[in-house]
């Protein structure tokens, strides 16, 4: 889920993944497309009430920035403050103070890469690096969580091994984040599809690695699309894990598109599921819009998961 990314099935109808988005985002900023309509200059967060699509606010729901890559952070910044969302995913450091501007925050920031995984031991030195000076850049900007990402297995590393090396790592973060209040997050990919070769790819191997490291500042991002298509039963699976669970990420399933009535998932009922299990976290939309209103779609998807 990293900078380096690259998402089958994105270019439908202008679709950018991760990796493109991350090689793109400054172009696109440069373009200083203006805030969405509904704010008056001088005052972003002046909106328009009526326009807002969360009603009932019983989970927070956010949006990952690389989904709307083709959109400045000051366009997509507005339209989220101004339907409710709580914050943005995966945003540049340097695109924070938007962020705050509209009051939003960064639900969820960069750590490290897959390629950069922490299953592996000669990646230790660099990846604990660069982790803690996320948690610390995260911790003085007042916001939440920090990604981490497994790594990938190539064909000399061990699940098993690879676990043991994970939790060598974080058993080394984790203090760190208590300390400055940020929770680590390793993110649930599949590897049937998108990410072949991940390690943390299955909710049991990822429970287990969180129990082994032992703290309550080390958790999962369930990404509800990725494990749809990895190991399926989504609602039993997060009401059995529900403890071990930080972050959500939506998707459709299949293509990774709208949450609407056109894929196999049902998100109202896996967000009862979510709110029912006492989440007290985000809910981030990482889907890719096929919709020739992009935003539109985020819109509509923030109305289904308002249950």
């Amino acid at each position: 889920m990293m900078k380096e990314e690259g998402e089958k099935n994105q270019h439908d109808r202008g679709g950018i993944s991760r990796r493109r988005f991350m090689g793109s985002a400054a172009g696109v900023a440069a373009m200083g497309i203006l805030p969405a309509a509904g704010y008056m200059a001088g005052n972003p967060q002046d909106t328009v009430e009526e326009e807002k699509s969360i009603q009932k606010g019983r989970i927070q729901q956010s949006v990952c920035r690389w989904c709307y890559g083709r959109f400045g952070i000051e366009e997509l910044a507005a339209h989220a403050a101004r339907i409710g969302l709580k914050g943005i995913d995966l945003v540049d450091q340097a695109d924070w103070p938007v962020l705050k501007k509209y009051g939003l925050i960064c639900t969820m920031a960069w750590g490290n890469t897959t390629r950069t995984g922490i299953n592996r031991r000669e990646n230790h030195e660099e990846v604990i690096a660069t982790i803690q000076s996320a948690i610390e850049q995260t911790a003085e900007a007042g916001f939440p969580n920090v990604i981490v990402m497994s790594g990938n297995r190539g064909e000399d590393l061990d699940d098993d091994v690879g676990l043991q090396n994970c939790a060598v790592a974080l058993k080394q973060l984790v203090p760190f984040a208590e300390e400055k209040k940020i929770m680590l997050c390793m993110e649930l990919l599949n590897s049937k599809v998108n990410h072949p070769g991940y390690m943390c790819d299955r909710t049991h191997w990822g429970v287990e690695l969180v129990q082994q490291v032992g703290s309550l500042w080390f958790k999962l991002l369930y990404d509800i699309y990725h494990m749809q298509v990895q190991e399926g039963d989504i609602i039993a699976t997060i009401r059995e894990n529900k403890d071990y669970i930080a972050h959500y990420h939506t998707a459709g399933v299949p293509g990774r598109h709208e949450i609407d009535e056109t894929q196999e998932l049902y998100y109202p009922a896996i967000v009862r599921a979510i709110i029912e299990s006492g989440f007290q976290g985000y809910l981030a939309h990482e889907f890719t819009p096929t919709s020739d209103d992009p935003l539109n779609s985020l819109t509509e998807a923030v109305r289904i998961c308002d249950v």
